[in-house]
């Protein structure tokens, strides 16, 4: 049986010198610092410190960090506000930031990506049926972190048009 490899624990300003290069080349919440911190064996009581100074230098920004996060996942990932919001609770930003960041989102914008997804899906999906296209249309843009009622409209329209 193989033993895991020891992780060395870094010193407090190891891990701020650590966590700026990091930030330096992409942006970083501080939920993503806390984890590396504790990853890393810095104590508790000291990752609070780190992680104010990374914010005092503005390594940090939960705001920016989310703003970024909500423009690439939606434009690149093709995501939906809700998996957008999961993934950004996962990070560790407050609900407040993560429905100012939310905002940015329109919902015209959001219909037409959905539904370039759709026609993408659709050759893809085997369906005995029209009802079974569509229930598997469905299931696939609700898995996209898209909402009920867009996701219905935009199905109901591919539907229509094809």
């Amino acid at each position: 049986m193989q033993e895991s490899p020891q992780v060395k624990t870094k010193s407090p300003e190891q891990a701020l010198a650590a966590l700026m290069r990091l930030c330096s080349r992409a942006e970083k919440s501080s939920g993503d610092a806390r984890r590396l911190m504790a990853r890393w064996g810095v104590a508790a009581s000291e990752r609070d410190g780190v992680l104010a100074k990374l914010v005092e230098m503005r390594f940090i920004d939960d705001s920016r960090f989310a703003s970024a996060y909500v423009r690439d996942r939606s434009r690149f990932g093709g995501w939906g506000a809700y998996k957008i919001r999961a993934g950004l609770r996962n990070k560790g930003v407050s609900e407040e930031i993560i429905n100012e960041a939310l905002s940015q989102l329109t919902d015209e914008g959001s219909e037409e990506q959905l539904l370039r997804q759709v026609e993408r899906k659709a050759p893809k999906v085997k369906a005995a049926n029209d009802y079974e296209l569509k229930t598997k249309l469905i299931r696939f843009a609700l898995s996209r972190g898209f909402e009920y009622d867009t996701v219905l409209t935009v199905v109901e329209r591919f539907m229509k048009e094809r």
